[in-house]
């Protein structure tokens, strides 16, 4: 008996001194290093009922971006459209493998893959399944952009994902912010920007599927003319949150350091999800930011 109480006592006294340890005794956990990832949904005659799923398949993370609808679920506020699905999120760098699913409540459509930019794909059926799984190289404290878009039904253009990483331009963070268009329609577009000074940036003959190149203009008030697959007349008029304490702003055209897309969407196919959803009977144009402003001046209270 008298052993037992020696042993009871020696564990509670090591027990005491495991608590008691002080801040330098304690395990440090490395943050992995890791990059941004954000997907767009263009697909406009294929989706499940609540849109499609971004996912990594060979690590398991908080990465998932479920349920984006077409165009990104656009909402219009203030006279400008943003797409508020499209955002980055943080994932582990290295070589990664994806799916994109469908998005809905039964399991026989939520397992269907989208993604085969080489498979031919069966008109009569939502999407190819594709057996292998797609890769992207992510370097960490880098952007990158997947965009799902084509005809998943036939037709053309067919059904493709584009993959790429995001470098805006150098820019001068006090006088200049960047912005560009995305040409996510079956056409050739040509578009034209203007600001109260004048004409700022002009696309001539954008090719269908494809990203243009980004033009530096004085922060302003934007109004965008699209030609080409429709003609478009979209106003982007985006005062932002200036910077306060140690938050970064809101990206917009009237807050210098910011980067920011104009995507021009393709009228989705009549009688699919997506024109029962979030879907335009005719071509419609929203905004994404690709870079927010700097970070704003640190109180001096937290420094």
């Amino acid at each position: 008996m008298r052993s037992i109480s020696k042993l009871s006592l020696a564990c509670l006294a090591a027990a005491f001194a495991s608590a008691c340890k002080t801040p330098e005794q304690s395990t440090s956990v490395q943050t992995p290093p890791t990059a941004g990832i954000r997907f767009i949904n263009a697909v406009p005659d294929s989706s499940g009922g609540n849109g499609l799923d971004f996912r990594f398949v060979d690590k398991v993370e908080n990465n998932a971006q479920p349920g984006v609808q077409f165009a990104g679920s656009p909402n219009t506020a203030n006279g400008w459209t943003s797409s508020v699905k499209i955002q980055y999120k943080a994932a582990l760098a290295g070589t990664r493998y994806f799916k994109i699913f469908l998005s809905d409540t039964l399991q026989s459509a939520a397992s269907t893959v989208m993604n085969s930019p080489t498979t031919a794909i069966d008109p009569a059926t939502p999407a190819a399944l594709m057996p292998n799984d797609t890769s992207i190289n992510l370097a960490a404290g880098k952007n990158y952009t997947v965009i799902l878009w084509g005809n998943a039904r036939g037709g053309a253009p067919a059904m493709r994902i584009t993959a790429y990483e995001e470098t805006v331009v150098t820019i001068d963070t006090l006088t200049q912010v960047a912005i560009r268009v995305i040409n996510a329609t079956p056409g050739v577009i040509s578009a034209t920007a203007t600001s109260p000074a004048g004409v700022v940036a002009t696309w001539t003959n954008v090719p269908a599927l494809s990203v243009s190149n980004y033009v530096l203009t004085a922060p302003a008030a934007i109004n965008y003319n699209v030609t080409g697959a429709a003609t478009l007349a979209n106003q982007l008029a985006m005062p932002g949150i200036a910077a306060k304490v140690d938050l970064p702003a809101v990206a917009g055209t009237n807050i210098a350091g910011s980067g920011v897309t104009g995507i021009v969407w393709p009228a989705t196919t009549a009688g699919t999800i997506p024109r029962t959803a979030l879907g335009f009977t005719t071509p419609q144009m929203t905004f994404i930011w690709d870079r927010r402003p700097p970070m704003g001046p640190c109180s001096p209270l937290l420094c």
